[in-house]
């Protein structure tokens, strides 16, 4: 028998998918038991059902009665290297990456500065209650290994890779396409299946790539079992453009990547608002995952992703803070935000299906949900503690609501970091508000 713990409070999770499967798949308990044995999910249940089963009866208990627990928010796509940029005023994405964007990523052949950035931005995502992601380095490989190393001292699931890009960009920021593939499968070696690590194949946007290095992206996704592929796609109508002219032999910007083979169920593309039904379609039958980043679009204002179409069609989808052209590493501020998305769509989510998004969809998403996502048994125990009662006015609202669907989306609305009492990485405390 392994080392087990157990902690007492109410707790949130969802089943299974509540755009198929309805809202009666998020389970909610008052007053529950989580049981732990060596870091995973042993039992989840009503607390004194569990303490008086003589298997649990003789359990320390840390007690979390006046909080809620909730699986650890699953961000699908952001960029380490821009969290000092975060907040910068007044361009659309073209000319953001090239005033705001490049100028940052040139400090990350600084192991140094990698390294520091790496750890401010860990700790910051277990602030927020993020306990896993896919994240963007910059073209150095150094960026890599600083944000493996700070995240395996974490211990933390996640998956980050070095940026691919060749041309159209500064000089100090160019690889080639030979020096990019051997970089990545390098660090492919070195990292990849280490404990909770992965690696993802990560060509900055087809833009910044010549044919030769989506040709060789593509060879490292195919040669190397388990890894991902990150990278954007359709969004911003300028960029869409600046696609069609620099691949005038593609169908599409989707298409672009579908030629290279960078398309597949370990394919997380961000963005995905300029696309076509047929773009749809080849999400789905490849298994594609489109990365719903609302606060980026609209800072940046890029448009308004459909998170019901894309539904509609079968692509997978997941949300993501986009951070630092998102607004925020909270992830409930990103559902907030995506919740006024979907109204101006004229399909309104439900507090269920963005609760979903964050947790259980985030870990289909990236392909983590054996893992991660929910507190099913034999579950990585990757939670995070959170507080209703964080300001005065979350208080009063969750005060009078009268279901605990009212009082989620009211968390959703108004919360922030500031709920976030603790944070647990396989049961063990990674952050605390009070230290």
């Amino acid at each position: 028998m392994g080392t087990r713990k157990a902690f007492r409070a109410s707790v949130a999770h969802c089943l299974d998918d509540p755009f198929s499967a309805g809202s009666n798949v998020l389970e909610y308990i008052e007053d529950a038991l989580l049981v732990l044995n060596d870091g995973v999910v042993e039992a989840l249940g009503d607390a004194q059902t569990l303490l008086d089963d003589e298997r649990f009866s003789d359990l320390a208990v840390t007690d979390y009665r006046q909080y809620l627990i909730v699986p650890g928010f699953i961000d699908t796509h952001l960029h380490y290297p821009q969290t000092d940029i975060i907040a910068s005023h007044g361009k659309q994405l073209l000319e953001w990456l090239e005033k705001y964007t490049f100028p940052a990523e040139k400090q990350f052949g600084d192991e140094s500065h990698a390294l520091e950035s790496a750890a401010f931005f860990i700790k910051e995502l277990l602030r927020n209650g993020t306990t896993s992601g896919m994240i963007f380095a910059s073209v150095h490989p150094q960026s890599v290994d600083a944000l493996f190393t700070v995240a395996e001292q974490f211990n933390v699931r996640v998956g980050t890779g070095k940026v691919m890009m060749d041309r159209n960009c500064p000089e100090e920021l160019q690889d080639t396409a030979v020096q990019g593939y051997e970089d990545s499968q390098r660090l492919i070696d070195r990292w990849h299946g280490t404990g909770r690590l992965s690696y993802a194949v990560t060509p900055r946007f087809a833009p910044t790539s010549t044919d030769e290095q989506l040709r060789l992206a593509g060879k490292l996704y195919a040669d190397n079992a388990g890894v991902y592929v990150q990278s954007h796609v359709a969004e911003n109508k300028a960029e869409v453009a600046w696609v069609a002219e620099l691949f005038p032999w593609s169908k599409s910007y989707l298409d672009v990547y579908d030629h290279y083979g960078l398309l597949g169920e370990r394919a997380i593309y961000a963005h995905c608002i300029h696309l076509g039904d047929a773009d749809l379609i080849r999400m789905r039958d490849t298994g594609t995952v489109a990365a719903f980043c609302p606060t980026s679009n609209l800072f940046l204002g890029s448009g308004l992703f459909d998170l019901h179409s894309a539904r509609a069609a079968g692509v997978r989808t997941g949300m993501a803070t986009d951070v630092g052209g998102g607004t925020s590493f909270s992830m409930l501020r990103t559902a907030d935000e995506a919740y006024k998305v979907a109204q101006m769509s004229g399909n309104p989510v439900s507090p269920t299906q963005l609760f979903y998004e964050m947790t259980l969809g985030g870990a289909r998403a990236l392909s983590m949900q054996q893992y991660v996502g929910n507190f099913e048994v034999g579950k990585e125990a990757d939670f995070s503690v959170m507080d209703l009662a964080a300001t005065a006015l979350l208080e009063r609202r969750v005060g009078v609501a009268n279901t605990f669907e009212e009082k989620l989306f009211a968390f959703i609305v108004l919360g922030d970091d500031r709920c976030t009492r603790a944070t647990y990485l396989m049961g063990q405390q990674a952050f605390a508000a009070d230290s």
